[in-house]
């Protein structure tokens, strides 16, 4: 019975029939879109390769083996993977300690145990990651992505040291007493570019364009540069020469923190791209199998471990991708470029690519989604400094433990201070007459009980994100007796989504304590400027009914004023 419920649950992670149908809906959008990414990706799949340790080879094979396994497995339509300078934070300590070949072994351990982990239905516990502790991980990422860049791009060996900041600081030091203006100049030349140019021109894929210019300016000028190094024009046959089962225990706690990274990134990632889209909803447990088995055969190839990325299944989604094809083109078109293109590829100066990365250490901060985070309230500001300041620190599964603890003991606090019992008077009143004459008005009422914070606040939109055939929604929030920073921004997620299906929301009852969280995440102020926030239920409902008068929907005669909760006021 057991190997039975087994083989089902193995079944269910498997690719579907639907899979392959999505795939021919849209096929040339999904191409274009799959080219798009692949200009992108190349040269970060070269820079977080060299960065780990292993070299550029390791990140394209990377990109291409976990790119197209994950593409194929994953639970997501719209996911890109590959390697990430998130698995690089984690991976350079790995190298330094065990070699290329630990790593590799690292990877396949990993695999293993994400597999495991989409066997036994885990990923939908990511859901409870708080908004506070992953910006503050993404603004750490981002700290030790740029700092783990410093003496490539400052043309000074890497010095020795376990911590970032420490080998960063003995590069500049090394630096001031022989400075190498080459490598600088091209570094910050190809960063000031990529950043300006990403934000004049979004779709123009400028890391690559200033890739290749510093790479003819290099060889044009005769600059004294690092070069990344002649390139296998295609992948190496599979091996496992790399495995020492002997070292397997002592690497085994390493494999965890690059399978817990690894699902995170990933499940965050994929919700990440469900909100940039109206109809896409990933599985979270095909995910975890999709990586697993992405860093299972990677190292086989010689590639390193690899997650989602958010960063490139940003630009995948952008570009107007509907299925898996995009992302299986990606990696497809990597291939032929490593085949074709690997002489030119070893001509490119390592500092081009130390550029490439700074630029994208520092396109990962999002300085409006921090300081609305940091002005919502106090306990996510404290969750998120800590997080970052952790990160940094110590080391990424740390921080996020020490995140959660954190939010939780805040939650916990919070809640029990808002805790409390209130006695509601019956009404007894006969409201079916109304109720259907409400309903014909394609007009719905929710009324919001409790906390909205972030244990409830994913619960929250997939219920609403529920809802159909109505034209007017009115959100009662005078019942809501604590909102943090995540539950203001998953309800101004919740009505995009319904705006984005041509349902007008209005909001009735915002409680005075609420509205600087509210106003900070941008739920008020645009919701204000268009006249849908009322102090009371009634006010609400008269105001939508208003509206379907105008848009056609009611005729001009008034009908009675119906309440769904049976309760008189907001």
């Amino acid at each position: 019975m057991l190997a039975r419920s087994t083989w089902h649950r193995v079944v269910s992670l498997l690719p579907t029939g639907a899979d392959v149908a999505a795939m021919r809906r849209a096929p040339r959008r999904d191409l274009v879109a799959g080219l798009t990414v692949a200009v992108v990706a190349l040269p970060l799949a070269l820079g977080f390769g060299v960065s780990s340790g292993l070299g550029a080879a390791a990140g394209l094979a990377t990109a291409i083996v976990a790119g197209i396994l994950a593409a194929l497995f994953g639970g997501s339509n719209l996911q890109v993977s590959g390697p990430t300078g998130a698995m690089t934070v984690v991976l350079v300590p790995i190298v330094a300690r065990y070699g290329p070949g630990g790593v590799l072994t690292v990877g396949a351990l990993a695999g293993l145990v994400l597999l495991a982990l989409a066997l036994l239905r885990a990923g939908r516990y990511v859901r409870y990651v708080p908004a506070p502790v992953v910006e503050g991980f993404t603004v750490g990422i981002a700290a030790v992505i740029f700092l783990q860049q410093v003496p490539v791009a400052l043309g000074v060996p890497n010095p020795d040291g376990d911590k970032v900041t420490t080998v960063a600081w003995r590069a500049v030091v090394e630096f001031a007493s022989h400075p190498h203006w080459s490598a600088l100049a091209l570094a910050l030349g190809v960063a000031a570019v990529t950043v300006a140019g990403a934000r004049w021109r979004p779709t123009v894929p400028f890391s690559l364009i200033t890739v290749a210019a510093a790479t003819v300016i290099g060889q044009l000028l005769s600059l004294d540069a690092t070069r990344i190094g002649v390139l296998p024009a295609t992948l190496p046959a599979p091996s496992l020469d790399f495995l020492n089962l002997a070292a397997v225990p002592t690497l085994f706690t390493s494999a965890l923190a690059v399978a817990a990274l690894a699902a995170l990134e990933s499940l965050l990632s994929a919700t990440v791209a469900d909100g940039m889209t109206v109809n896409q909803r990933h599985d979270p447990d095909r995910e975890l199998f999709g990586q697993g088995l992405a860093n299972l055969v990677s190292p086989l190839f010689g590639g390193v471990p690899a997650t989602a990325a958010i960063a490139r299944t940003a630009v995948n989604v952008r570009s107007g991708a509907q299925s898996r094809l995009a992302s299986l083109t990606h990696a497809v078109a990597l291939a032929v470029i490593m085949l074709v293109a690997a002489p030119l590829v070893a001509y490119i100066p390592v500092a081009a690519l130390a550029g490439v990365l700074l630029a994208t250490a520092v396109r990962m901060v999002e300085v409006g989604s921090l300081a609305a985070l940091a002005r919502s309230t106090r306990s996510d500001a404290l969750i998120m400094a800590l997080t970052a300041i952790a990160t940094l620190a110590l080391d990424l599964i740390a921080a996020v433990g020490i995140g959660l603890v954190l939010a939780a003991a805040l939650a916990i606090r919070k809640i029990a201070r808002a805790a409390r019992l209130e006695e509601v008077p019956l009404d007894i009143a006969d409201h079916h007459v109304e109720e259907a004459a409400l309903l014909k008005e394609h007009i719905v009422a929710y009324r919001l009980d409790g906390p909205l914070f972030f244990a409830a606040a994913h619960r929250f939109l997939l219920e609403l994100s529920e809802v159909a055939d109505v034209r007017v929604m009115i959100l009662r929030m005078s019942r809501v007796s604590t909102i943090d920073g995540t539950g203001g921004l998953v309800l101004r997620d919740a009505i995009e989504r319904l705006e984005r299906r041509g349902i007008t929301v209005y909001v009735s009852g915002i409680q005075a304590g609420h509205e600087k969280t509210l106003a900070a995440v941008g739920v008020l102020d645009r919701l204000r400027a268009a006249g849908r926030v009322f102090p009371d239920t009634p006010e609400a409902i008269t105001a939508a009914r208003a509206h379907l008068r105008h848009t056609g929907v009611l005729p001009a005669a008034g009908r009675a004023v119906f309440d769904p909760a049976g309760q008189p006021g907001r």
